[in-house]
Order: C-alpha cells, then sequence, then structure tokens
C-alpha cells in the first residue's frame, strides 16, 4: 500500500471533450457528491488545489454549477459543505439550507460541524432544524481522530436523529500541504470501531475508502451500516492502484458521486466509466440514484 503522498505536487488538467447530456439508456441519476459553497469559500478552495491539488475545472458558483448538472440530465443531487475552522458551521448550514429551498425537489443538503467545537450538538440539532439531511465532515482539513471524544458528539446526535454522516476519512489523496497527516487519523479499523459502537449510525466514506479498498471492501460486506461511494477514484485520475471492480463489490452500498465541480477533468468522465463497468441494468440503477435514495431519504 502507498506509505507516500499521493499529491507530491498539483496534478495536472485532463482535456477530455465533455457530453451535453448523461449516457444515453442511463436511469434516474442522483449525484451524491456535489461540492456546494458560498462564493468566497469556492475561491479559497480553488486557490488551494491550483497550489497543491489539480486545477478545478468548473469554476461555477453554486446557482450556475446545479442549473449546468440538472441541464444535463444529472435528476438530483446531494450538496456537500464543510467547515474548515470552528465558528463558521453555522453560517455554513444556513447557506446550504437556502440553497436547498431554492432547488426545492432537486437538491438534498447537508450540513456540517468542527468537531470539537462549542455547541457541536446544538449546531447538528440546528442543521437538522432547517432541513438538512444529515452532516458531512472532511478529516483531512478538520484533521480529527476518528476515535476521539470530540467526534463521538457527532456520531451521537446523528445516530439518534436517524441521519447519515457522510466523512472524507480514506487515507487519500494525502498532500503535504494539509495540517495533518491522514494515514495517522483515517484508517479502516478505526472507522469499523465506529460501526461497531454506532450500529444504528449510517455512514457514508467517499472515494470508496481509497487507498484501503479491500478494508473497506470487507467492511461494506459485515457491516449494514456503511456505504461507499464513487468519486473520483473510478475515474484512473488520482494515482491510486488495486479498486475493487464495482461489480464484485457490495453493490446495494455503492453511490455515484462527481465531487463536482472540484474536478480537473469533463463532467461526465466518470458516467462513461460507469457506462462500461459491466454493471447489469439494476446494479447500474442501483448505484446512479436508488442507493443514494433510499440513504438519505430522497424521493
Amino acid at each position: 500500500m502507498p506509505t507516500e503522498p499521493v499529491l507530491q505536487s498539483p496534478l495536472g488538467a485532463v482535456n477530455d471533450r465533455e457530453g451535453d447530456w448523461t449516457p444515453t439508456g442511463f436511469p434516474r441519476i442522483i449525484d451524491a457528491h456535489v461540492h456546494l459553497f458560498p462564493d468566497p469559500v469556492f475561491r479559497a478552495v480553488w486557490l488551494w488545489f491550483d497550489r497543491y491539488g489539480w486545477p478545478v475545472r468548473y469554476r461555477l458558483p453554486v446557482n450556475e454549477l446545479l442549473d449546468f448538472l440538472f441541464a444535463r440530465g444529472v435528476d438530483h443531487a446531494v450538496g456537500l459543505i464543510y467547515a474548515h475552522k470552528p465558528g463558521i458551521a453555522r453560517e455554513l448550514n444556513r447557506f446550504m439550507a437556502e440553497t436547498c429551498r431554492s432547488f426545492s425537489g432537486r437538491l438534498t443538503g447537508l450540513g456540517t460541524v468542527f468537531p470539537g467545537e462549542a455547541d457541536a450538538a446544538a449546531i447538528i440539532s440546528e442543521a437538522f432544524a432547517m432541513g438538512l439531511s444529515g452532516i458531512k465532515l472532511h478529516a483531512h482539513v478538520q484533521c480529527f481522530d476518528l476515535n476521539s471524544g470530540e467526534m463521538e458528539i457527532v456520531y451521537e446526535a446523528c445516530e439518534a436523529a436517524g441521519r447519515p454522516l457522510v466523512m472524507h476519512s480514506g487515507r487519500e489523496p494525502k498532500s503535504p500541504a494539509y495540517p495533518c497527516d491522514p494515514y495517522l487519523l483515517c484508517r479502516a479499523d478505526k472507522l469499523e470501531k465506529v460501526l461497531v459502537e454506532h450500529s444504528g449510525l449510517r455512514v457514508c466514506i467517499p472515494h470508496l475508502g481509497g487507498d484501503e479498498f479491500a478494508e473497506y471492501h470487507r467492511l461494506t460486506r459485515e457491516y449494514d451500516n456503511l456505504w461507499l461511494d464513487t468519486a473520483m477514484v473510478i475515474t484512473d485520475y488520482l494515482p491510486m492502484k488495486s479498486r475493487i471492480p464495482l461489480g464484485d463489490m457490495r453493490i446495494e452500498r455503492i453511490l455515484y458521486g462527481s465531487d463536482f465541480p472540484n474536478i480537473p477533468y469533463a463532467w461526465d468522465r466518470e458516467l462513461k466509466v460507469l457506462e462500461d463497468e459491466g454493471l447489469s441494468a439494476d446494479e447500474l440503477e442501483m448505484v446512479l440514484a436508488k442507493n443514494a435514495a433510499a440513504l438519505f431519504g430522497i424521493g
């Protein structure tokens, strides 16, 4: 397994041609991994990607980026947001709730909290009261240990409310620009402890758990409260090896997610990969919509 950072320096753009519609014959599509931030935050995020990640191809404000997806055949989006420091989660959650109202029926929004900040439980409760459907965290940015006491507050709040928790807690893509080492904080065995101790908590890990693909594959087989999304790792862009073919995985626990707009290639690149993945019609329907609809309560 890799022991060095994937992103030692910025990766390049991919100038692949984009389609103007989703692949012919595809069923309903729910994109379960779409980032939504206020414009100033997006600009800061894109600057970070320019310096340390990859060139973001779609630098669109929130309303335009959602219109972009919906105009090309995506039926519904799950909006993700995360707080990079204490004290801003409430503002971000209000932004997400307002955006959901603007796209009523087509957008399901998740809130956020900074683990360990004051009033974390109240912030989560308020997010759910606003109509947000879960919580999103990013361990590489927020530097939390999965098995820490501050995370217990988050687990208990989501479990009690019956709302899912989406956590970027796979080890990759690791970057020396992050303020902490995700290899120390993010391991599959740490997540397994959470799944055991909080069996009523539904957890979704983006990027198929990269780079511990085999370990996360096992966890989805053994625990009914774990889901994975496909964002970026099935496109052969990130230098991660040994991912498991989707057809060999527990398919009812896999969600399509694009990571839009923070991608360096065409918006439909991942959909084209899914088209060629060899999934049956029923399996493709589960990955593209049914699994996300069940997890996030989307009609």
